[in-house]
C-alpha cells in the first residue's frame, strides 16, 4: 500500500509525520538479522559496538568473538534451526554469542536469568536447546533444573570475558571480592573462553539464512500465566529494525554516531531490538549495563560517560532521578530519552525532564511485535502521556468487545498488522489463534484509545481493569493519581473481591515518607477520582513484586492477596483478609 492510496481517513496518524518520514517501508530494505550484522561490523569495524566494565569492543573485535561462537557451535554439530539458550545479563559475551548462534543459523532462546530453577526447567523443556549459556552468577539455577533439562552442553560466561587482561581483574573482584559466584557443579559445562579458543581455529561455514527463517523464541506471559514463547523471524526482527529507523533517523542521524545506555537487558525484547539492534545498524554503541538495581554504581558509570541516548522503564527513571548522587551526571550530550515496557507516569516524566532538560520519549511493543509498534515523535518539547504514533508500515484498529472497530476517542482493545509481527506462538497453535483475528491483526490485550490526529493512548491491560458496580476502572489511571501524592514512592492497583459491587480497587504503596497515613491518601485520592475509582483498601509496603526490567507485577500481588484470603478462611477465621484491612482503616 502507497501513501497517495491510502487517505488519512483510514491511517490519520500520517498527518502527523514529521517531514520525510514514509507512510511504509520496501521489502528490499531489509533482509536478515545475519546480514545486518556483518553489513555493519563490515561498516563499522573500528568503531566501538559495546561496552561494559570500563572495558570496550569494537566492530570487528565482535564479529571475530561471533564467528568463534558458530565455528564451534557447527563443531558440535549444531544444525540449521536448532535452538540455543542465552542465561545472562548485559556482559560483552552476551551480544558476541547471540550473534555466533544466529551466524551458524541457529535460533536464539533468550532466558531471564533470574528465573528460578522451576521457571527455567518450563522453559527449557518447551524450546528444547541443545546448549546453554549461562553468566556464572546463576549457573547454580541450571545446576539445579538440569536433572529435569535434556540440554547437551552448559557453558559458562563469566564478568571478564572479552576483556583480556582487565577481564582477569574484573572476575577476581566479582567472585572473590564481592562473592557474587554460588558454588556449582555442572557436569561436561566448559567455560566462553574455552569456545572462543577452539572457534578460533576455523571459521564458520556459511549457512544460507532466510528472512523466513527463526531468528528468536522471545518467551512471554510469564507475568499473566505460563510462558509461551513468541517466534520471531528474521524478517519480523529485521524489518522492526529498518522501521523504527525510518522514524527516527531524521532526528538522530545528524547528532550520531550514538552511545545508548543500555541497562535494559539485551534478553528482553526492548534491549534486544531498541537498544542492541538499532544501535548496531546505525553504527553506534551500547553501554551494557549489567546490574542496573546497583545505583550508586550505575551512577558513577555514568558520570564516567558522554552519553547521548538514555533507555529506561518508568520504575527506572523513577528510582535514578530519586537518587541524590545523579545530580553529578552529564546530560548536556543527551539528544533522546527512551521509554517502553510499561505505562510512563507523568509525575516522573516531569522529574527527569527537569534533571536531563529532554522530555521521555515513550513508545510501545510486545515481545510479539518485535517489538516497536508506535513512538512519539522524537522532536516533541514535553512529555505527551501518550505511547505516539504507529511507525512505518504499521496499522492499528481499536475494537470494541464485539470486533467492531471503535471510533476515534473511545476505548477499546489495540491489535495492530505489520511486517514485524510474529506469525505465532512456539508449538501453540491454539494460543495463536486467540489473539490473531480473522483479518491478521494481533490483539495486543492492551486498551487503548485512537485520538483523531492518530497518536494513540494506553488505557491500560485488557485483564486488569477493574469492574466496580458495571463500571470499568483502569489501574494506571489510579496509580497516576497516587504517585502524584510527594508522599508516595511506588503504587499499584488491583482489583478484590467486594460483595457490595463485585470488585473494589485495592492499593498496594510504597511510602516516600513513614508519616503517610491512609487517610491522607483517601482524602488525596476523592479529590481527583471519582468515587467508584478510589481504592476501598490501603495496604503500604516497603517494596513491590517486579519483572526483571521493572515492570511491577499486579498478578502477583493478586494470587498473593488470594492466598492470604483462603489461608484466612482455612485458618477458621470466619473473615477474609480484605476485611482486616477495612476493619483497620480509620473511619
Amino acid at each position: 500500500m502507497t501513501h497517495q492510496d491510502d487517505p488519512y481517513a483510514l491511517r490519520p496518524w500520517l498527518a502527523s509525520y514529521p517531514e520525510g518520514v514514509p507512510a511504509d517501508i520496501s521489502d528490499s530494505d531489509y533482509s536478515t538479522v545475519v546480514d545486518l550484522f556483518r553489513t555493519s561490523v563490515a561498516s563499522y569495524a573500528d568503531r566501538i559496538s559495546m561496552e561494559s566494565f570500563g572495558a570496550t569492543l569494537s566492530y570487528r573485535e565482535l564479529g571475530r568473538a561471533a564467528d568463534c561462537v558458530a565455528s564451534w557451535l557447527q563443531s558440535q554439530g549444531l544444525q540449521k534451526g536448532d535452538r540455543v539458550a542465552i542465561m545472562s545479563p548485559n556482559v560483552l559475551a552476551y551480544p558476541a554469542v547471540m550473534f555466533g548462534v544466529l551466524n551458524a543459523g541457529g535460533v536464539v532462546v533468550n532466558v531471564n536469568p533470574l528465573y528460578t530453577h522451576g521457571e527455567l526447567e518450563h522453559q527449557i523443556n518447551d524450546a528444547e536447546p541443545r546448549f546453554i549459556f549461562v553468566f556464572e552468577n546463576f549457573a547454580h539455577t541450571v545446576e539445579a533444573a538440569w536433572p529435569k533439562m535434556n540440554v547437551e552442553r552448559a557453558i559458562v560466561l563469566a564478568p571478564g570475558d572479552l576483556m583480556g587482561l582487565r577481564g582477569l581483574v574484573v572476575n577476581f573482584v566479582s567472585r572473590h571480592i564481592k562473592k557474587m559466584v554460588p558454588a556449582y557443579d555442572l557436569p561436561g559445562s566448559i567455560s566462553f573462553s574455552q569456545v572462543l579458543e577452539a572457534g578460533a581455529r576455523k571459521a564458520p561455514a556459511p549457512v544460507e539464512v532466510t528472512r523466513d527463517d527463526i531468528a528468536f523464541l522471545q518467551y512471554t506471559g510469564g507475568t499473566t500465566g505460563v510462558a509461551k514463547g513468541a517466534v520471531l523471524l528474521h524478517r519480523n526482527v529485521a524489518a522492526n529494525v529498518e522501521q523504527s529507523w525510518a522514524w527516527l533517523r531524521w532526528f538522530l542521524e545528524p547528532r550520531g554516531p550514538h552511545r545508548m545506555v543500555t541497562a535494559l537487558p539485551l534478553y528482553h525484547i526492548f534491549g534486544l531490538t531498541a537498544c542492541c539492534m538499532l544501535l548496531l545498524r546505525t553504527g553506534g554503541s551500547c553501554l551494557l549495563i549489567a546490574n542496573p538495581r546497583d545505583l550508586p554504581g550505575f551512577i558513577a558509570t555514568l558520570r564516567k560517560t558522554r552519553l547521548t541516548l538514555f533507555s529506561g522503564v518508568n520504575t527506572l527513571y523513577a528510582a535514578l532521578a530519586d537518587h541524590p548522587e545523579i545530580g553529578s551526571v552529564d546530560f548536556s550530550n543527551v539528544a533522546m530519552n527512551i521509554s517502553g515496557g510499561m505505562s510512563t507516569q507523568e509525575v516522573v516524566a516531569h522529574q527527569w525532564k527537569a534533571l536531563s532538560g529532554k522530555p521521555i520519549i515513550e513508545g510501545y511493543g510486545l515481545s510479539e511485535t518485535s517489538p516497536i509498534v508506535t513512538i512519539n515523535r522524537p522532536d516533541i518539547a514535553e512529555f505527551t502521556g501518550c505511547i505516539g504514533y504507529p511507525i512505518p508500515s504499521t496499522e492499528i484498529s481499536i475494537r470494541k468487545s464485539d470486533g467492531d472497530i471503535a471510533p476515534p476517542g473511545e476505548r477499546g482493545e489495540l491489535c495492530v498488522r505489520g511486517p514485524q509481527v510474529m506469525p505465532g506462538y512456539w508449538r501453540r497453535p491454539d494460543e495463536t489463534a486467540k489473539v490473531m483475528t480473522a483479518d491478521g491483526f494481533f490483539r495486543t490485550g492492551d486498551i487503548a484509545i485512537l485520538q483523531p490526529d492518530g497518536i494513540v493512548k494506553i488505557v491500560d491491560r485488557l485483564k486488569d481493569m477493574i469492574l466496580v458496580s458495571g463500571f470499568n476502572v483502569y489501574p494506571n489511571e489510579v496509580e497516576a493519581v497516587l504517585v502524584e501524592h510527594p508522599k508516595v514512592k511506588e503504587a499499584a492497583v488491583i482489583g478484590v473481591p467486594f460483595e457490595h459491587s463485585g470488585e473494589a480497587p485495592m492499593a498496594f504503596i510504597v511510602p516516600r515518607d513513614a508519616s503517610l497515613t491512609r487517610e491522607e491518601l483517601r482524602e488525596f485520592v476523592h479529590e481527583r477520582l471519582t468515587g467508584y475509582k478510589a481504592p476501598r483498601f490501603y495496604e503500604f509496603r516497603d517494596s513491590l513484586p517486579k519483572t526483571n526490567v521493572g515492570k511491577i507485577l499486579r498478578r502477583a500481588l493478586k494470587d498473593e492477596h488470594v492466598a492470604r484470603t483462603l489461608s484466612a478462611n482455612d485458618e477458621g477465621r470466619g473473615r477474609s483478609v480484605k476485611t482486616e484491612i477495612q476493619e483497620q482503616e480509620p473511619n
